[in-house]
């Protein structure tokens, strides 16, 4: 597990001293010597060197890594960028972000340059077997990320939360702050997309939220490679 060398080292770092901490590490590096985990060890805080506390302008939240091979890379919904079969819920964002904001659809789905304009992409849990969907929950995982979404919360400036989905939109309570946005709709993945996350347009809704606020919009378009 790599380390955390930023300002969120500050905020989190005393994590990494609890006890439910120390079980989740030592449960975390038998994992990856006993079974192939996803993603690399040295990408599971991605989300964190890519995007810095201070940084933060948007959160959106995902629940835990892709499961097969060359698919994640420590950022909720991204693939590594020479993957070219998209995952089904990457697909129904681009399709939505097209609808919306009118974002051309790039020939790759890596997320890396929405983290480096300040788009928090967060799992709840940062690691999975291969092939095992959320085979890692309940493990620490969901304490250490809810300790990263407390210190969002105490920012003293405007941010918005895209939550996509019942377990993203679980941690709503948590997020108190009167100066943040929280926008909800349906998980994109195919068996809900249809029922609002299309049509939701919470990209645009994010953009006009920190424009009204000073802060300069993210760009959505994903450049091609």
């Amino acid at each position: 597990m790599g380390a955390i060398a930023n300002d969120w080292l500050p905020a989190v770092g005393g994590e990494f001293h609890k006890e439910y901490y120390r079980e989740l590490y030592t449960f975390v590096r038998s994992e990856y010597a006993t079974h192939v985990i996803y993603p690399p060890a040295d990408d599971i805080f991605n989300a964190l060197h890519l995007t810095p506390l201070s940084q933060v302008k948007v959160v959106i939240l995902g629940q835990d890594p892709y499961h097969n091979a060359h698919q994640a890379h420590g950022l909720c919904f991204s693939v590594q960028p020479d993957v070219r079969e998209l995952p089904p819920s990457l697909v129904n964002i681009f399709k939505e972000l097209h609808d919306d904001v009118g974002c051309t659809l790039p020939n790759n789905g890596c997320l890396t340059s929405w983290a480096q304009q300040g788009v928090l992409l967060l799992n709840t849990v940062l690691t999975v077997r291969a092939h095992q969907a959320n085979s890692h929950h309940g493990h620490g995982w969901e304490q250490f990320t809810d300790a990263i979404l407390s210190a969002v919360n105490a920012q003293d400036r405007p941010i918005v939360y895209l939550l996509w989905g019942s377990p993203a939109q679980s941690k709503a309570p948590m997020l108190t702050n009167p100066k943040h946005l929280v926008l909800k709709a349906p998980h994109p993945s195919p068996l809900s997309a249809y029922r609002g996350f299309f049509g939701c347009r919470h990209f645009s809704k994010c953009n006009a939220f920190l424009e009204e606020h000073g802060e300069a919009p993210i760009n959505w378009q994903i450049p091609n490679v």
